[in-house]
């Protein structure tokens, strides 16, 4: 599958939360995760057509047991969030490669 890795400065330590779905281990279901951290400004379209991932990484919010301090956030799950965590209306849901 194609991939382009780029950079968007703008984005550099702003707050977002996502969510997403994670295997449930030991079946065959998937639950609801959700994360709330810094964005890095990194992201990589990957796919044809493309779909665009952000890194969020610093975590403030995380599933119980997530490994890492970071995670890739799809953008049409991914929410800008002020400081008291309530939604921003800016989306980064249009900001998918060739929107």
């Amino acid at each position: 599958m194609p991939r382009r890795h780029g950079f968007d400065p703008a984005l550099v330590g702003r707050r977002a939360e996502c969510d997403g779905g994670g295997s449930v281990p030991g079946t065959h279901f998937a639950g609801r995760e959700e994360f709330s951290g810094s964005l890095t400004g990194e992201y990589v379209d990957h796919g044809d057509p493309p779909w665009r991932w952000y890194v969020l990484t610093d975590l403030s919010r995380k599933p119980p047991g997530y490994p890492a301090e970071t995670v890739w956030c799809e953008s049409e799950s991914l929410f800008l969030i002020d400081a008291e965590g309530r939604t921003l209306p800016d989306s980064l849901s249009g900001k998918r490669s060739g929107k």
